[in-house]
Parts: structure tokens; sequence; C-alpha cells
């Protein structure tokens, strides 16, 4: 089925930018998101690539300013957007957890639309058994 037509996905780490929370390889059970929170990892499509499926952590939720302040993430709800970036409604700022591998996340292209997003729910540890 497309991505759009069910509520739950697996999906299948491909690189380390979520290390060592995923690694590559590990194997994930996904739902559909209906509202972010900070903290949870979610899947969502690269927003100039659709047939290619991102993996980040939820930073900011909608009405949040998101910064970096000397290299560190500052997040606050509401406050003055001239100093940062704002989410909008429907939106999420997402970052990698090893922010240092890769600029594939809310720095390089805002924040992401909520929907057509999954978040995980439970994780495979590949060579589990």
């Amino acid at each position: 089925p497309s991505p759009g037509s069910t509520n739950m996905r697996r999906f299948v780490v491909a690189e380390m930018s979520m290390s060592p929370a995923l690694m590559p390889g590990d194997r994930l059970l996904a739902r559909k998101l209906r509202e972010p929170r900070r903290g949870q990892i979610v899947f969502f499509p690269h927003p100039h690539r659709d047939d290619f499926w991102l993996v980040k952590r939820v930073v900011g939720v909608p009405g949040d300013v998101v910064r970096f302040v000397d290299g560190e993430l500052v997040v606050e709800a509401g406050s003055d957007a001239s100093e940062g970036t704002l989410v909008p409604p429907g939106h999420m700022y997402v970052l990698s957890d090893r922010r240092e591998l890769t600029r594939a996340d809310s720095r390089a292209f805002g924040p992401v639309p909520i929907r057509p997003a999954y978040v995980a729910v439970l994780r495979y540890r590949r060579g589990a058994r």
C-alpha cells in the first residue's frame, strides 16, 4: 500500500544520523503521527524527494521558536520569532541526534509537515532475536 493509505508502516534505518538511539539495520514499526511531542522519533518524506524517507527527532512543535545560541539548541514556546524559526501550525522542527554527520534536517529545510509523518512505536535491533 502507499504511505498515505495505512495507519501503520515498517521502516529500516539506513544510516548513522540517529545513533546511538537508532543504528543502521534497526527495524521500526510506526503509526501515523497525529500530534508531535518533543523527543519523539518520526519518519517523514524528504521535502525534496517524495520517494525517500528520513528519520529524525522532534525538537519543536507548533508555536515553538527554535534557535541556536553558541551552537546550543534553544526551544521556547511562543517567544520572539525574530530570534529563530517559528514552527507554524501543522508542522514540526526535526533534528538528527548526530548533527555533525548530516544537515538533512530542519536546519536545512525548515519545519516539516506533520502529515504524512509516522511516529516510531516499536524497534527491533538488528541481529536481535
